[in-house]
């Protein structure tokens, strides 16, 4: 049985950030690691001569962010791609109408209006609804007060259902009222073409990592912890854990005894969702240029009505699409080709015979990690967004989670896993440690 001073369960970006900030003050830290690889649910592919990033891609808003910063002091190139955000416009968007035919500037800039009057709207109906509301009442109630006619109404509403999905993978009735509440985006949003695993794998440098080490079991008292895995034992006087919330929920991660409130009540209302991405490679472009994405309206956009431009940064005509939510759970099993076939039934509607079959097809399997369990939190409803920060409390002073999923002001991000490493390196050590120290140190 070996023993340090902290054990870090995790090296996705939180738990690296929080090994990294410990180490640097001094204290012997381990990195137990259930995966071959460091990054957790930063996954970048690179085995067919091509960079794509799985798991997270963007940076949403480089105003203050500490990702921004540090992949700056890290020499990672960027790509600003600012469409990530589920904008309506800001950014050139092709925006086909339910007959499949391509909106004109002037009905695509009136189009985006009406979102904008109703997320004012929406803005006042979050806060006055009630704890058990799903974004899907809040969302119903702002356009009411709009008083459009109904066809005007279900264009917006579509839309609506759509964000929800994109930025939490997540039906919108299943989604709580402040469930975008953070959806908020400063400044450009970037991507890397060279992959964002560059971030961890610079941060996992110089640390005792401990790769395939499946961790089963934490045992806590006052008087510290002991961590199972299937390679041993170890013990600390403390210990972060970084591990998404689907398997916090699992039967096979255990914590003894059990945690206690508010922490068992906030992760109890949170879930990991379904969302994966779905890239598709073709041998030359067919779709509208001079765009970021190219989206559709109306009842065929049900599943796929989003595909993002990643021909500039892939090297060769590349459209991206997701499956979210109920698309997501519904296509859980397929092959690469059924999904493949599927998105190509919607872009023909669009681009008719100029289609080609794609060259390449790669869909992610987030739902089947059993290291993820799913690409991010969402919160269920009845939960509100202190239970971010609620499940970060720490627990009989020894026990500390972090990870996206317990940060409230930008959760289910990097920069939120970032912060949240931080935080947790600092009450270890009982004093804040500037931030910039992760990358600085």
């Amino acid at each position: 049985m070996e023993h340090v001073d902290t054990i870090v369960i995790g090296a996705g970006v939180a738990g690296l950030t929080a090994a990294r900030l410990l180490t640097t003050a001094g204290r012997r830290v381990v990195v137990l690691e259930a995966r071959d690889r460091v990054g957790g649910r930063v996954w970048t592919d690179r085995r067919d001569g091509h960079v794509t990033d799985l798991g997270a891609s963007w940076i949403h808003g480089i105003t203050d962010s500490p990702v921004a910063a540090a992949a700056a002091a890290f020499g990672m190139p960027t790509v600003e791609f600012t469409v990530g955000g589920y904008q309506s416009d800001s950014r050139p968007i092709a925006y086909y109408g339910p007959d499949g035919v391509r909106l004109t500037d002037a009905a695509a800039h009136r189009f985006a209006d009406d979102i904008r009057v109703v997320d004012a709207a929406l803005a006042e109906a979050v806060a006055a609804s009630d704890t058990d509301a799903s974004y899907r009442d809040v969302t119903e109630t702002a356009l009411a007060e709009q008083g459009w006619d109904a066809e005007r109404t279900q264009r917006v509403r579509e839309f609506l259902e759509h964000r929800a999905e994109e930025q939490y993978g997540a039906w919108i009735e299943d989604l709580a009222a402040h469930g975008l509440d953070d959806d908020s985006i400063d400044g450009d949003e970037v991507v890397f073409p060279d992959g964002y695993d560059r971030l961890p794998e610079r941060l996992a440098a110089g640390l005792d990592l401990r790769l395939e080490h499946v961790v089963s079991q934490v045992r806590w008292s006052t008087g510290g912890v002991t961590v199972t895995t299937g390679r041993g034992d170890f013990t600390a006087g403390n210990a972060v854990v970084t591990v998404p919330v689907g398997v916090l929920r699992s039967d096979d991660f255990t914590i003894e005894p059990p945690l206690p409130e508010p922490v068992a009540g906030a992760l109890g209302r949170l879930e990991m969702n379904a969302f994966e991405k779905v890239f598709l490679r073709f041998p030359t472009k067919f779709w509208d240029d001079g765009v970021y994405a190219v989206r559709q309206q109306g009842p065929e956009s049900r599943w796929w009505h989003s595909w993002y431009d990643l021909t500039e940064l892939h090297g060769t005509p590349t459209l991206l699409t997701f499956a979210a939510g109920p698309a997501a759970r519904a296509t859980r099993g397929w092959s690469d080709e059924q999904v493949a076939e599927s998105v190509l039934v919607q872009l023909r509607r669009l681009y008719g015979e100029r289609v080609e079959q794609p060259s390449h097809v790669h869909v992610t399997a987030w739902q089947d990690d059993p290291f993820a369990r799913g690409s991010y939190a969402y919160m269920t409803l009845g939960s509100t967004t202190t239970d971010h920060d609620d499940l970060a409390t720490p627990v009989g002073g020894v026990l500390h989670l972090a990870g996206e999923a317990t940060w409230t002001d930008d959760p289910a991000t990097v920069p939120a896993a970032l912060f949240s490493g931080h935080r947790a390196a600092s009450r270890i050590v009982g004093r804040d440690i500037p931030i910039d120290a992760v990358w600085a140190g």
